[in-house]
């Protein structure tokens, strides 16, 4: 799983495998005894071989996932976004930070969004009419 996982990081970041060594080299510039390389990361991918513990680690701060993603272990896959919004984790878009009234208009979009979306409004004659209520006119 943990291939997998690696690769499906690497994609959804559009990065090569050239590019995420660089980037890895870069972020950890202080670990100048284990350089990473593209053919290094690319044997990960297939399962050639398994990266050490701290490769893990500088993969998992990299990609902003715990060890446990990374490594392929998934207590809850559901994520509550409502919960997400009121957390104390920095939230980015597109990599810029997202404030506290950034976060909040997001939200109310998203719930005002859903709440829309359970109870449809049809238009009649330029007048807004419930569905419920337009179901009863259509029986007279």
């Amino acid at each position: 799983m943990f291939k997998d996982r690696l690769r499906a990081l690497r994609k959804g970041r559009h990065l090569t495998l050239s590019q995420l060594a660089k980037g890895l080299n870069k972020k950890f510039h202080n670990d100048k005894k284990h350089l990473n390389t593209s053919p290094q990361i690319e044997n990960w991918e297939r399962g050639i071989r398994i990266p050490p513990y701290t490769e893990i680690i500088k993969l998992a701060r990299y990609f902003n996932v715990s060890m446990d993603y990374i490594a392929g272990r998934s207590y809850n896959d559901k994520i509550d976004l409502a919960n997400l919004f009121v957390g104390d984790k920095t939230l980015q878009f597109d990599g810029k930070p997202l404030s506290t009234d950034d976060r909040n208009e997001i939200y109310e979009i998203i719930r005002g969004y859903l709440y829309e979306k359970s109870h449809p409004v049809t238009k009649t004659n330029g007048h807004k009419r419930n569905q419920k209520k337009q179901t009863q006119l259509n029986l007279l």
